[in-house]
């Protein structure tokens, strides 16, 4: 095994060294400082932004596509190719004022004499068209599903108009899948635009070698400058590698191979950091480390339309929600990263988040509501089956361990991930250990999966929550224009889910970047996307 392990390792150094000399460099001698390189154990299965659904396609295709805005790390909707917009006051028509500056990466099939062309508003046009085109399949149709129409009024100007207000809709207008794309070159390629892609972004295609090599070159078209008026990007490339195995991946960032190392690995956790979550003395002066907050809660939820009594009876869920120590949990288990969620469903780090009364650990409250469901219901042994996979497996083996004290039976049983999400959809599984990341920056979105209209399998409420002031309050939200006024109202509606208990908020996820020392300019964000535009390397002595 371990040999395989060093023909892998040599094999990826090896194309690392030979994709950066097929991107026309002429001496490798200060090629380092210029090229950000690091890996992802999943890999890419598209470069078309249509397909930007998991993460490893949302990084790739960030580097490569511009959409109308974009967001700021703070989560603040900022201009993109739009350099501003207009609101109509019911909310219902947004008028997008377009940059004239903005160029496709050059192509053969624009015909004109440097191979590039101009975005206009007609792009946009076709961008969308093709988005909901049911033979383009784009699993982000959903993004445009209030929309009633749009059209290009003028070249520089963007018209949509919604069915409903929606106060979130700009932010869903930042995401990948509303990147521009130009209509020629899609046609050529059709179906294989996916490993041929030209967009607008501040890097370009290169080369992709699937599930071994992808690499990006510096777009010296870019349009957009920093805060001194200097060109981005200031890479010259990308590398990303497609090492499936964890400790692998981090021999190589050990190595000083990769910049970027994003994930916290059960096999070298511990290797890092202490039980706090510092960096450990060996690592202070090779490695940088940096935290903030990610728009994600992990829970587990029930399947609330079931015949089982366990999972119906509310007392046995808030025994749950009181009856293991979440600080205890993210020490031991996290070494520190992440915050329990003592509060509600929405996460620290997006407006809405309100510090509301969630569940305390409270051994004592566990053992009276259990008490009691045994007097109601006569069942002496109540039994609860939590699925998870294997990489949280430790933690629900630590829940099984604390419940058992207070005298609950829980059974985790371990699945590959793929069969949760079929079992989840399906209706099929009791319990289940789940994770809510947000796909837009509102916290409308971490309220959207206890909607009653969104019971799957139509929509993502895979607890068949449902609760009619809830439901008022959720439809009410999207009339409410004032942020203050409308955020009162998620929390409103946060602290109703909390009293039903149709969930275990577990814990608020952290982002977490190791990164090398002489890496610069590279920002955390909630949403953990990598932004590279802005990203360079010191030169270091051989």
């Amino acid at each position: 095994m371990q040999h395989f392990i060093s023909v892998i390792r040599y094999l990826t150094i090896a194309y690392l060294f030979f994709s950066i000399l097929s991107c026309g460099r002429s001496s490798q001698k200060n090629q380092d400082h210029e090229v950000f390189r690091y890996n992802h154990f999943e890999n890419v299965s598209s470069l078309d932004p249509a397909f930007a659904r998991d993460v490893p396609n949302i990084w790739s295709t960030n580097q490569l596509f511009n959409g109308l805005v974009q967001l700021d790390d703070s989560l603040h909707i900022i201009p993109d190719i739009a350099k501003r917009w207009e609101i109509s006051e019911d909310g219902l028509q947004y008028t997008f004022f377009l940059r004239n500056d903005v160029k496709f990466h050059k192509h053969s099939k624009f015909d004109t004499k440097d191979s590039t062309r101009l975005v206009v508003a007609q792009d946009f046009v076709y961008s969308f068209d093709r988005l909901v085109d049911p033979n383009v399949a784009s699993p982000g149709n959903w993004v445009l599903k209030n929309v009633k129409g749009y059209k290009a009024i003028h070249d520089t100007i963007f018209k949509i108009n919604l069915k409903k207000p929606f106060p979130a809709f700009l932010g869903l207008m930042s995401m990948r899948y509303c990147s521009v794309v130009p209509k020629e070159v899609v046609d050529f390629y059709g179906n294989q635009f996916r490993s041929n892609p030209v967009g607008t972004g501040p890097f370009k295609f290169k080369l992709w070698e699937e599930n071994i090599k992808l690499v990006f070159r510096k777009n010296e078209l870019y349009f957009e400058k920093d805060s001194k008026g200097n060109p981005l990007p200031y890479l010259e490339a990308v590398a990303v590698t497609f090492l499936p195995d964890k400790q692998s991946e981090f021999l190589q960032f050990a190595q000083g191979k990769l910049d970027l190392l994003n994930s916290l690995d059960a096999s070298y956790k511990d290797e890092l950091l202490t039980p706090t979550g510092k960096l450990r003395k060996k690592y202070q002066d090779k490695i940088h480390i940096s935290k903030g907050p990610y728009l994600n809660s992990e829970y587990l939820g029930f399947y609330l339309d079931t015949e089982k009594d366990e999972i119906k009876s509310e007392l046995l869920r808030k025994a749950i929600n009181h009856g293991f120590d979440r600080e205890k949990m993210i020490t031991y288990l996290k070494n520190g990263i992440g915050t329990p969620a003592v509060h509600g469903f929405i996460p620290k780090g997006i407006p809405g988040f309100a510090n509301i009364q969630g569940y305390e650990y409270s051994p004592e409250k566990a053992r009276m509501y259990i008490k009691k469901y045994i007097k109601q219901t006569g069942n002496k042994n109540p039994t609860i089956r939590i699925a998870t996979d294997s990489n949280y497996q430790s933690i629900c083996e630590f829940i099984q361990r604390e419940l058992e004290k207070v005298g609950l039976t829980i059974i985790v049983d371990v699945m590959p991930p793929s069969t949760i999400r079929k079992k989840k959809w399906s209706g099929e599984l009791e319990a289940f250990r789940a994770s809510w990341i947000a796909d837009y920056p509102d916290a409308e979105n971490f309220l959207s999966p206890y909607y009653s209209k969104n019971h799957t399998p139509n929509g993502p409420n895979y607890t068949h929550f449902k609760n009619e002031t809830f439901d008022r309050l959720y439809e009410e939200s999207f009339l409410i224009t004032n942020a203050g006024t409308r955020e009162r109202h998620y929390a409103k509606m946060d602290s109703i889910i909390m009293a039903n208990a149709p969930i275990v908020p577990l814990y608020y996820d952290e982002v977490v970047r190791f990164t090398q020392k002489n890496v610069k300019g590279l920002t955390n964000n909630p949403q953990n996307f990598l932004i590279l535009k802005r990203v360079w390397k010191e030169k270091t002595a051989k």
